[in-house]
């Protein structure tokens, strides 16, 4: 007699969130996606420079929301109710700032 027993995660190891950016431009999206590609946990980056939205897949247990949205305002731009910080928003490129067009 054999017995086979499956166990699952409840908490899955990979998960998504949506954070809304000040992106502007093409700039923008390269500096978010370059730079968020490096944090710790983060599997995939992609920005909608239509929407300013920044899909992340991070890993469970490597980092979390708060920590993503940090890193973002540490680049220089707001995620979602997490202000640009202010040293990091100064240093953007001038295309790259909130009161420009996009472009």
């Amino acid at each position: 007699m054999t017995t086979f027993v499956s166990a699952q995660d409840p908490e899955p190891k990979v998960k998504d969130i949506k954070i809304q950016t000040s992106a502007i431009c093409g700039m923008c999206e390269e500096r978010l996606e370059t730079n968020m590609a490096y944090e710790k946990g983060v599997k995939s980056v992609e920005l909608d420079d239509k929407t300013k939205i920044l899909t992340l897949s991070y890993k469970v247990g490597k980092t979390d929301p708060d920590k993503l949205r940090k890193a973002v305002s540490k680049l220089g731009y707001d995620a979602d109710d997490v202000e640009a910080d202010p040293e990091a928003y100064k240093k953007l490129p001038a295309c790259c700032k909130k009161d420009v067009e996009p472009h």
